[in-house]
């Protein structure tokens, strides 16, 4: 899309973006975002099952929603509007017809990792309160459906556990019925955060929030009405359910929802489906790039993707563009936030589309805030990333106390990230705020010497933490992944790289070694976890200067 006006003109004198309200929001709700897509394009195609071979099954919009009002009606035979239920499953298309058939039957839909063992099932059922389960066969190994049954008996309000392949014929069996109504600011998801900084807590969304935000990004990151949107992200993730789920059908785009990540089915996917775009995190374009057999496949009708679950550095779009011809829309947002707040558009200039996340979504209020007092801070000065507007969270459910953290009695909701914003508007990350290492009372960002260090050709990545210290609080330790496991690079020479580049007290004292950094299902660094095994021992530097 072109850049409206507002954002070409804006000069801003303090850290702060008002609400651009040019563009209409939308009062609509996700059964009537699939109404509208269906009577535009009944016979287009809305939904693949992105197998390997040509036996995926496919739906049109007129199909999907007819399956989905039909979904609605066999859950309203089980379940009351307003009641809790889970699906706990790999990708399939199975998730979209529960999806939009909860939002028809005005039933919550609680979000579970497939990954997820017996505790972790226990903990987001008990906190949600789910009163169902959509379970899949297997995953990874695990027996699921005895798994469930084995958390159920310790949650009385658990009534029915269902096979989640049992949903079409479900859908079949099911008598008509009027359905009830359904409010756009009523809670149709509860969705757990991914648990890059511990405990987790269930993030409650309302339709009106998820339908403008997902065609808000996905108009300005470049999928075009009628594209054909390649989705390899994990269905319980606001990435997948929310951009690919609910974007494209407000692009009454094609959504190809891939079973599973790999690059060689993903490229598949591409070529057999005229794949035009995707959402991918960093570690999948990386392997993307590095494909040994990436020239066998067509990927030319491939031409923009968006990403954003971890930081996005500048080498890589520069890297795609030129490989893949392909642009990458970086984009900015949280759980939280119910999706993205900020992005680039197409045409930005290279260096912003690079080395910035972008300007504000339309209808979203930001600002650069002192972390103690919530003031608005000066053009460039370094603070927590606030926003405000439609699409912030309902609240944590279950846990007051938290939702009074990261929501202000005004509205506004704390992200945890630092960042500085331009005078246009140009917002960059700079931080976390709980990543923040304070030795002997100086401040240290830890992403400042991340980035120093990525640039050493012997770095595949880095991870910049606070080591616990009796003197200086806290140490300065750098856990690094090796560019070639043969070939490690010198701690000497790395402490010695960052000492000519950077004040002496940044640099990093304490240095480790690891094959691979631990992540999430999505590709966000755990550093929790990094910090858990260097307390523990379970993780001893190689170097200490």
């Amino acid at each position: 899309m072109a850049k409206p006006q507002a954002y070409l003109s804006t000069r801003l004198t303090q850290s702060y973006w008002p609400a651009e309200t040019s563009r209409q929001l939308l009062d609509w709700t996700l059964g009537r975002a699939l109404h509208e897509a269906a009577a535009a394009v009944p016979d287009r195609l809305a939904l693949v099952e992105g197998i390997d071979g040509d036996a995926g099954r496919r739906w049109t919009y007129a199909e999907l929603q007819a399956q989905s009002t039909q979904v609605a009606c066999a859950l309203l035979e089980r379940f009351q509007p307003g009641e809790h239920v889970a699906v706990w499953a790999p990708n399939a298309p199975e998730w979209l017809l529960l999806f939009y058939g909860c939002a028809m039957a005005g039933v919550v839909m609680v979000t579970v990792n497939p990954a997820y063992k017996a505790r972790e099932l226990h903990y987001v059922l008990e906190r949600s309160g789910a009163a169902g389960l959509f379970v899949a066969q297997g995953y990874r190994g695990l027996d699921m459906p005895a798994t469930a049954r084995e958390v159920a008996q310790r949650l009385p309000g658990l009534r029915h556990i269902i096979p989640i392949g049992d949903v079409p014929a479900l859908a079949r069996q099911a008598a008509p019925r009027a359905l009830p109504p359904v409010d756009p600011m009523d809670v149709c998801v509860i969705m757990f955060t991914s648990g890059t900084t511990g405990a987790q807590k269930g993030v409650m969304f309302h339709h009106k929030g998820i339908v403008n935000m997902a065609y808000f990004t996905q108009e300005r990151a470049g999928l075009a009405d009628g594209g054909v949107f390649v989705n390899p992200m994990p269905m319980f993730h606001i990435g997948s359910l929310g951009h690919a789920g609910v974007g494209a059908v407000m692009r009454r785009a094609t959504h190809v929802l891939a079973c599973e990540w790999s690059a060689d089915l993903f490229m598949s996917l591409v070529q057999g489906e005229g794949g035009t775009y995707s959402l991918l995190v960093p570690t999948m374009i990386e392997a993307l790039l590095a494909h040994p057999d990436r020239s066998k496949y067509r990927l030319g009708t491939l031409k923009n993707l968006a990403s954003g679950a971890a930081v996005v550095e500048a080498s890589l779009i520069r890297r795609t563009d030129a490989q893949l011809r392909c642009s990458i829309a970086n984009i900015y947002g949280q759980t939280e936030m119910q999706g993205v707040v900020t992005a680039v558009f197409p045409d930005d200039s290279p260096q912003d589309q690079a080395e910035t996340i972008g300007q504000p979504m339309p209808h979203v209020e930001v600002k650069i805030a002192d972390t103690d007092t919530g003031a608005v801070l000066p053009i460039g000065q370094p603070g927590e990333i606030c926003v405000r507007g439609y699409l912030t969270m309902v609240a944590y459910i279950g846990m007051p106390e938290e939702t009074a953290k990261t929501l202000t009695a005004d509205g506004w909701l704390r992200s945890g990230d630092l960042g500085t914003m331009d005078y246009r508007g140009f917002l960059r990350i700079t931080g976390r705020i709980k990543d923040l290492i304070i030795r002997g009372g100086e401040n240290i960002y830890p992403r400042e010497i991340e980035n120093l260090l990525r640039e050493h050709p012997g770095v595949g990545d880095v991870a910049v933490v606070g080591v616990p210290h009796p003197h200086w609080g806290e140490q300065v330790g750098a856990v690094i992944v090796a560019r070639s496991a043969a070939h490690p690079p010198d701690p000497a020479q790395l402490h010695a790289f960052c000492r000519e580049q950077l004040a002496s007290y940044k640099a990093p004292r304490l240095w480790y070694f690891m094959d691979a950094f631990p992540m999430t299902e999505t590709g966000k660094l755990q550093k929790f976890a990094l910090i858990d095994a260097i307390r523990s021992k379970a993780l001893l530097p190689v170097a200490v200067f």
